[in-house]
């Protein structure tokens, strides 16, 4: 410990994060945090616990409620891991995105009861522009994490 006061310098064990990942990281955790308190102030008290209600109702809606939960902390705790450089951070956390994709296309088209999460359209198309527009921050989020040559060689090394 003396050694750091002496030289200035701290010994760091693993090379720092390129800044495409660290803004990636910082991205997905601010996202996750803002979205869930900009939905409890739309909703307000009454309004989360209708909700909550409501989606406790049947099973279904109970187990896509908990799997939401469950997505969020795992997205959570993936931005936190692929910081320090975990691949596996940056793989779970583009399979969340396509398991998310995938669950908001396919109730949103009618194709899975109950749509506790669903984008309204007109049609497919609308709806499909609609989902895009939805998903574009995290869309921008896995260009961050697997595009740049900095975020590549970073999740590469051993």
């Amino acid at each position: 410990m003396s050694e750091v006061f002496r030289a200035g310098k701290a010994v760091i064990s693993r090379p720092q994060a390129p800044v495409p990942v660290i803004i990636a990281g910082q991205a997905i955790i601010a996202m996750r945090c803002l979205s869930v308190l900009l939905l409890a102030n739309e909703l307000g008290y009454d309004g989360i616990a209708d909700f909550i209600h409501r989606s406790a109702q049947a099973w279904d809606s109970t187990l896509i409620f908990i799997a939401s939960q469950m997505i969020f902390f795992i997205e959570l705790r993936c931005a936190l891991t692929l910081m320090r450089g975990s691949r596996r951070g940056r793989l779970v956390y583009l399979l969340t995105q396509l398991i998310v994709l995938c669950y908001l296309w396919t109730a949103s088209i009618g194709w899975i009861y109950p749509e506790i999460f669903s984008i309204s359209g007109a049609n497919n198309l609308e709806i499909f522009h609609r989902l895009i527009l939805h998903k574009m921050p995290d869309l921008l989020v896995l260009l961050l994490l697997f595009l740049p040559a900095s975020s590549r060689q970073f999740f590469q090394r051993g």
